[in-house]
């Protein structure tokens, strides 16, 4: 099986023709929530760690996660992963590595609250959306390498997080996709950069020389360019469709549906 990133076309065409109204009302209910957080970003000034929570709170709510979780949990491998992605673009943006210093940190803690905002749902006992679904259900399956586990956490963010975090961004800064190009550009450097990284701290192990083959066959299948190509094409489209509520609200369906696909893909156990 290939686990490729749903193509944004197919997504795109696969709208349900049904005439069920309450579910199109409850799709367009929630394309309408994911607006919510921008309220609480707009209370924050613009500079300092992030236009969108106090300095420091995006991490420290991370190692708050990892101090409770098991270190096998397959969401604190993630975490792990992410929380030195989330550390890695503050200090970049501390030093000026970003085109508008303001419009980057709002688009990391956007991003990062939408992976928070799953982890806080399923907390409460609620259901993570279908993006994160697999990695919160085979979390602690013991056929699961952690690199699966980290890579597929990779696949939920930018597959679906990240090109809504883009659209709540240009709404929270009244601007558009084009206008965090090179934010997003930068961003997509430095995931690429530790993406790299996680694969040669995680493949490690004498464990690993028996399913090495089938490992990184199901790993290679797997693209972060490819990914962070579709997140920018969904931005895109997402902010064409800002007018069309409720056809946004089916493609962001679809777009959550596709990456939980490709996700319970990278997740299949080898042992």
């Amino acid at each position: 099986m290939r686990c490729a990133p749903l193509p944004l076309a197919a997504a795109a065409v696969a709208f349900p023709r049904s005439g069920d109204t309450s579910r199109r009302a409850a799709r367009v209910r929630a394309y309408a929530w994911d607006a919510a957080p921008m309220a609480k970003i707009a209370q924050y000034p613009a500079d300092g760690e992030a236009h969108g929570a106090p300095p420091g709170t995006v991490p420290a709510r991370m190692r708050a996660f990892r101090s409770g979780w098991p270190v096998d949990d397959g969401i604190a491998v993630f975490n792990d992963a992410y929380l030195a992605v989330t550390e890695e673009l503050g200090r970049r943006i501390d030093r000026g590595k970003f085109p508008d210093r303001g419009s980057a940190a709002t688009l990391r803690v956007l991003l990062a609250e939408r992976y928070l905002a799953a982890v806080d749902t399923v907390t409460a006992g609620g259901r993570a959306p279908a993006c994160w679904r697999p990695l919160f259900q085979l979390r602690r399956h013991r056929g699961v390498r952690p690199l699966q586990f980290a890579l597929a956490g990779i696949n939920a963010h930018i597959g679906h997080d990240l090109g809504l975090a883009v659209v709540d961004t240009c709404r929270t800064l009244d601007c558009r996709p084009t206008d965090l190009e090179g934010d997003f550009d930068r961003v997509g450097e430095i995931l690429t950069m530790l993406e790299e990284r996680i694969r040669e701290d995680l493949m490690h192990g004498p464990e690993l020389l028996e399913i090495t083959d089938p490992l990184a066959h199901l790993l290679g299948s797997w693209s972060l360019e490819r990914a962070r190509d579709g997140a920018w094409s969904a931005a895109r489209l997402l902010w064409g469709l800002r007018g069309l509520p409720a056809l946004a609200a089916e493609f962001t369906e679809r777009l959550d549906a596709g990456a939980g696909l490709v996700g319970r893909c990278l997740l299949t156990p080898l042992r």
